[in-house]
């Protein structure tokens, strides 16, 4: 049996990581209690009563442990990465995987050099099973070829639960880095595109003068040989929403189009999970709610196998150098 722990519990992510491998059959090892937000260390604490809290340093010398769960400060996760693949270990991290290019070229001569995985986990798209279905949908062709998506990431600020690095661009990637390479992945995988390039990009802070480095605005556009792109990303999510963010895609083909409504949909259907099919014969609503979720059984399968069937390790470096390069070139926007 594969064991895994958590190193870096700063994002409540580390909880998709942690369910998706119980549930792909992996022993939860434990986890380092190390935090700057003590409400997840809570929740572990709650929902894992009997998972050991352990030495950051013990974890990577335990030669039983296979792999290692990242969810840290988001620049802390590439240096914990690397430190983990040198120790013999693969890693599902959260996004972004990097932060910064010397991030990213360092963990990719890592992987080059042990031969281990650094899997960047996707959670709107590996842990959302309306997304599961949506890629079914497009496989067995029911909207045609696919020439355009389009995808919307708002967030609910909740000013008061942030840490103070949730602020400073350097600690957090940028909101780009940080929330738009979620939907840089969507464009990635739902155009079959194995590469792209950035047409243009912005980044803005219009509602927080007093935090003049935050961003609380992105938008990219992006093109391939295959299919463009849209993406906007935001931290203007209203409290009266009944989640934290109505995210939204949208996957336009030559036949038809495929909507997502990830988290809520306000037209009122109870629940999450909604997808909407639109094609020559088809106007439907589909409940995905009972979608599994195989990139947890699939990245465990990788570990024994040292397969790529989760996702292939050049589609993770490419979604990160993308994001990368939309975050530096962006256009400044609102407050300066």
């Amino acid at each position: 049996m594969l064991r895994f722990a958590a190193v870096g519990i700063d994002h409540g992510h580390i909880f998709d990581h942690i369910k998706g491998l119980i549930a792909a059959g992996c022993d939860f090892a434990g986890y380092c209690p190390e935090t700057t937000a003590p409400g997840v260390l809570k929740a572990l604490e709650t929902d894992y009563p009997n998972a050991p809290k352990l030495d950051r340093d013990a974890i990577f010398a335990d030669a039983s442990i296979d792999i290692i769960c990242i969810a840290a400060i988001p620049a802390d996760r590439a240096g914990l990465a690397v430190r983990a693949m040198k120790a013999g270990k693969d890693v599902m991290t959260d996004k972004p995987g990097v932060t910064t290019f010397a991030q990213l070229e360092e963990v990719r001569r890592t992987v080059e050099e042990t031969g281990k995985i650094f899997s960047v986990c996707f959670t709107e798209r590996h842990s959302v099973r309306s997304a599961v279905k949506a890629g079914e949908l497009v496989r067995e062709g029911r909207i045609g070829r696919v020439v355009q998506t389009m995808g919307m990431g708002p967030h609910r600020l909740q000013l008061a639960t942030r840490p103070d690095w949730f602020f400073d661009p350097d600690r957090f990637g940028g909101i780009i880095v940080d929330i738009a390479s979620h939907q840089i992945d969507q464009f990635l995988y739902y155009t079959g595109s194995e590469t792209a390039e950035i047409v243009s990009s912005a980044i803005g802070n219009f509602a927080m003068p007093d935090k003049p480095r935050f961003q609380d605005y992105g938008e990219i556009l992006l093109r391939s040989d295959k299919a463009s792109g849209f993406v906007r990303v935001d931290w203007f999510t209203p409290d009266a929403l009944g989640t934290w963010g109505d995210g939204r895609l949208t996957i336009l083909g030559t036949e038809g189009y495929i909507e997502l409504r990830k988290y809520i949909d306000i037209s009122g259907r109870p629940g999450k999970d909604h997808l909407f099919l639109v094609n020559g014969t088809e106007n439907v609503h589909i409940d995905c709610s009972e979608e599994k979720l195989p990139y947890f059984q699939a990245f465990a399968d990788d570990v024994k196998h040292r397969t790529q069937t989760a996702m292939p390790q050049r589609h993770v470096f490419e979604v990160c150098r993308l994001s990368l390069e939309a975050q530096a070139n962006a256009v400044r926007l609102g407050h300066r």
